[in-house]
């Protein structure tokens, strides 16, 4: 019998795979797993002049819909909230640079190995 991965190890993987996938892509990552007393930022990082908040959403099956789909007006708020945290304590509002939101779903079909990666810019 195959042992089905748990929540936390899909999110970690999916995580680790979004990061990579940024940083082949150029990004500088600057945090994982950023967290203040109202959440956690999954990933952070920089990109072409701009401060990039990544919410990473991972998934082993459709039965609850897509990762996308689980990002909800509740998470996005909570999201928005923990990064001006984020900005004030880091002083990043005292640079002209700019602000940016972005989602990466990963969508996993046999975990770990084989998985496909969405890439939302600018998603909220």
């Amino acid at each position: 019998m195959v042992k089905r991965p748990s929540r936390q190890e899909v999110g970690k993987t999916g995580e680790q795979q979004a990061a990579l996938y940024l940083e082949k892509r150029g990004y500088r990552i600057l945090e994982r797993n950023w967290r203040c007393r109202s959440g956690e930022l999954d990933l952070i990082a920089e990109a072409d002049h701009s401060l990039v908040m990544i919410e990473v959403r991972s998934r082993t099956g459709s039965g609850f819909g897509t990762a996308a789909e689980s990002i909800d007006a509740r998470k996005i708020n909570q999201v928005r909230s923990t990064a001006a945290i984020y900005v004030h304590q880091t002083g990043f509002h005292n640079q002209d640079r700019s602000l940016r939101f972005d989602v990466i779903t990963v969508q996993f079909g046999r975990f770990p190995l084989e998985f496909e990666i969405q890439h939302i810019i600018s998603a909220f």
